[in-house]
């Protein structure tokens, strides 16, 4: 089966945006300094601190961002006024630095997942179904490249190979429906108990992902010369960065549903890897 001109264009958009820079590598750009050194500033036990606020985050935004949109596909998505809000809870969080976090993130990052789901809306998916739940939160997991890209997996299907992996600790009762639908990202036909349970196995394995460039970015916006502007144009970053993340992750999702999961998968580690084709 052949891709259609314009899916075959959506499909090289979608790689352009999803292998791009990692979100680390811009941050540097901002700050002028290596994360890793600035991160050894960070007051002792922050990396475990951040860790747990972004899990409960993750949570909060889930609860707030997902279940609150219009279930409208195909609405346009409003990505300007998410960055405007975005920007303002970053200004918050840069003039008061690492005391603030713990109010600041969650906010943020509902405004982020919120933009995501807002994303997902625009092309075509249900926001009331448990999958497309799955794929905003798996948003959070996506980083850009590394070093351990290869022809056979693409930073973006190695991420998503790690979170349906992540998957397999949950229950045996819920192995076994992922087991049926053939894939992690395809659960379906859960209770309301089976679903809170999945979405917090889910949220927990992300949040480690997620929390890494989080406790990177308190680091950059504790330099005492960053305050308030930086940790606007931060945010705002972060809003931008991971909306491409979505608008790609969701384009490739999309295609999926239309020619099958393998054969996007061929064409889209074809174009990432010219050189291999």
């Amino acid at each position: 089966m052949n891709f259609e001109e314009r899916d075959l264009r959506d499909l090289e958009k979608a790689v352009n945006l999803l292998e791009q820079n990692t979100i680390t590598e811009k941050m540097t750009k901002v700050v002028g300094k290596p994360l890793d050194y600035l991160m050894g500033k960070l007051p002792k036990g922050a990396e475990k601190q951040i860790h747990s606020i972004v899990e409960k985050a993750l949570h909060k935004a889930a609860d707030a961002a997902l279940w609150s949109l219009d279930n409208e596909p195909n609405r346009e998505a409003s990505t300007k006024t998410n960055k405007l809000f975005a920007a303002i809870s970053g200004a918050v969080g840069g003039a008061f630095g690492f005391t603030a976090l713990a109010i600041e993130l969650p906010v943020s990052t509902t405004i982020m997942l919120r933009s995501v789901a807002d994303i997902a809306r625009s092309e075509g998916f249900d926001l009331d179904k448990i999958e497309t739940k799955q794929a905003c939160l798996e948003v959070f997991a996506l980083g850009g490249p590394s070093e351990d890209d290869d022809a056979v997996d693409t930073a973006y299907y190695a991420t998503r190979s790690f979170t349906a992996e992540a998957m397999q600790v949950l229950s045996k009762e819920l192995a076994e429906i992922a087991a049926k639908q053939a894939s992690a990202n395809a659960v379906k036909n859960l209770t309301p108990a089976q679903t809170g349970k999945w979405l917090a196995a889910l949220i927990e394995k992300i949040a480690a992902r997620f929390g890494v460039v989080i406790t990177e970015k308190a680091a950059a916006q504790a330099v005492p010369i960053i305050g308030a502007v930086a940790g606007a144009t931060l945010n705002t970053m972060f809003t931008d960065y991971y909306q491409d993340m979505a608008r790609g992750h969701f384009i490739v999702k999309r295609l999926e549903k239309k020619y099958g999961f393998e054969l996007v998968k061929a064409e889209y580690t074809r174009i990432s890897n010219p050189a291999m084709a």
